[in-house]
């Protein structure tokens, strides 16, 4: 059983190790495919591994060996699952890898957001402390979220995670499930538009949909309060990024902060590169190198599954 790993160094640039999936079958591994390469890298392959790179309905229609693709990722968007279903061809994901991981970064960005803590720490490096004739000062407004509200857009496995925190913090707590979750949640659920109007806090953790694609933009943005701030650790494109620069520079928006971008890495002319009161990070929520290894044993595991005839996270 040969196995390819299209682009690993995402996942393993080198501290961990992929010994649980090469134990499985003659395991290729490449850091990073182009495009071009992916039929010539996966031709003879009956597994492939993806994380990012895209197998479109072409190119899965031109690998007659293929039998499976395992996405290194909770989200599985860079794979035609209904090519690949016609084809008899298995595809997976991870669920829940990474659910700590990334509540975790979303309240680091939204502490960020509110404290400052990057701000001040330089301030007091470059000597502004040691200068103060007070013994405290700060460059910015600093924000207290004790009782202020916060909409939680998406209430899957991360979206729960993060609702609890928020609420941990004294916040109020409402949510914008994707679907409706049976029983008490524990939170009161909103439509989009009712919860804008309301939050101070708006943090997104839906799915990438058709749907969802576009959700935040100039009209949405219009709802929301002024002051209020912004976090995108789900998907790049549930943004407009455009309107959210505008609503930055015009203070409809207080603060942005995400983890995601529309297209990744970030292109040299996305708008919100230079916009003012706007956090970005390169897509890291799910990096800790405990996250990762999880994330390797979880798709070996899948790798076992299906080769056991019984596969699990199956998305197709």
């Amino acid at each position: 059983m040969r196995i390819v790993i299209l682009d690993g160094s995402a996942a393993n640039p080198g501290d961990i190790n992929w010994d649980e999936i090469s134990s499985l079958g003659d395991l290729t591994v490449y850091d990073v495919t182009p495009q071009e390469l992916l039929l010539q890298r996966a031709v003879d392959a009956q597994i492939a591994i993806t994380n990012k790179t895209v197998f479109d309905r072409d190119t899965i229609n031109a690998l007659p060996e293929l039998r499976y693709i395992g996405v290194l990722a909770t989200g599985y968007n860079v794979v035609d699952t209904k090519a690949a279903a016609e084809r008899g061809i298995v595809v997976t994901n991870i669920p829940e890898y990474s659910t700590y991981a990334t509540m975790q970064h979303t309240i680091a960005l939204l502490l960020e957001l509110t404290n400052r803590t990057a701000l001040h720490s330089n301030a007091v490096r470059d000597g502004e402390w040691v200068r103060s004739e007070q013994f405290c000062f700060w460059k910015e407004p600093l924000t207290e979220l004790w009782n202020k509200t916060a909409a939680v857009v998406g209430f899957g496995r991360i979206g729960r995670r993060v609702a609890a925190t928020l609420s941990a913090l004294g916040m109020n707590v409402v949510i914008v499930p994707h679907r409706l979750p049976a029983g008490d949640i524990g939170y009161p659920a909103m439509a989009l538009e009712d919860a804008l109007k309301i939050a101070d806090v708006v943090t997104l953790h839906c799915p990438l949909t058709p749907e969802t694609t576009g959700l935040i933009n100039s009209r949405t943005l219009s709802l929301m309060k002024d002051g209020s701030l912004l976090i995108n650790a789900a998907r790049g494109p549930l943004i407009v990024e455009s309107d959210v620069r505008d609503a930055l520079v015009s203070g409809r928006l207080a603060g942005f902060a995400a983890d995601v971008v529309s297209v990744e890495p970030m292109l040299p002319d996305n708008p919100l590169l230079d916009a003012p009161n706007c956090i970005i990070t390169p897509h890291t929520a799910w990096a800790p190198k405990e996250t990762r290894e999880r994330l390797i044993s979880a798709a070996a595991e899948n790798i076992r599954a299906f080769l056991s005839g019984a596969p699990v996270n199956k998305v197709n």
